[in-house]
């Protein structure tokens, strides 16, 4: 139970967390500033942190997520995590190094953080133009 209330409450913030590029007035009009790269830096930390660990918890209930190239063989939950959160964020960020591949649910989950990761940069500039635009 707790798993699935978990999984529930970590795609709920990333929904909540990529809500917010498209709400109104939550950026300021300066398409350049501190506060934009700050909350730019803190939508990607909260989408990479919730894919993570959406890899974890199904990882945990039976669900092979991945394949590993160099595989450790005594990883505890911890490194475990660590391995699904390097995984999240080259995959978010589009870098793909090969060295672990998605498999099974993975890669529908994988695509979607992928274009999730495709959408924001473009999203975030918009929606700061626009903002620009209305002043």
């Amino acid at each position: 139970m707790i798993y699935f209330v978990t999984l529930a409450f970590t795609i709920y913030c990333i929904v909540m967390s990529l809500r917010t590029i498209f709400i109104p007035n939550t950026i300021k009009g300066k398409i350049v500033s501190v506060e934009n790269f700050i909350y730019l830096t803190f939508v990607y930390i909260t989408i990479l942190i919730g894919f993570g660990l959406v890899y974890i918890v199904l990882e945990t209930k039976g669900y092979q997520i991945m394949i590993e190239q160099y595989p450790m063989p005594t990883e505890n939950f911890v490194e475990r995590f660590g391995t699904y959160l390097y995984f999240s964020a080259v995959t978010l960020f589009s870098v793909g190094y090969g060295d672990i591949a998605p498999i099974g649910i993975g890669r529908f989950i994988a695509m979607v953080e992928a274009l999730i990761g495709y959408t924001i940069p473009a999203a975030f500039v918009a929606k700061a133009v626009y903002g620009r635009e209305r002043k």
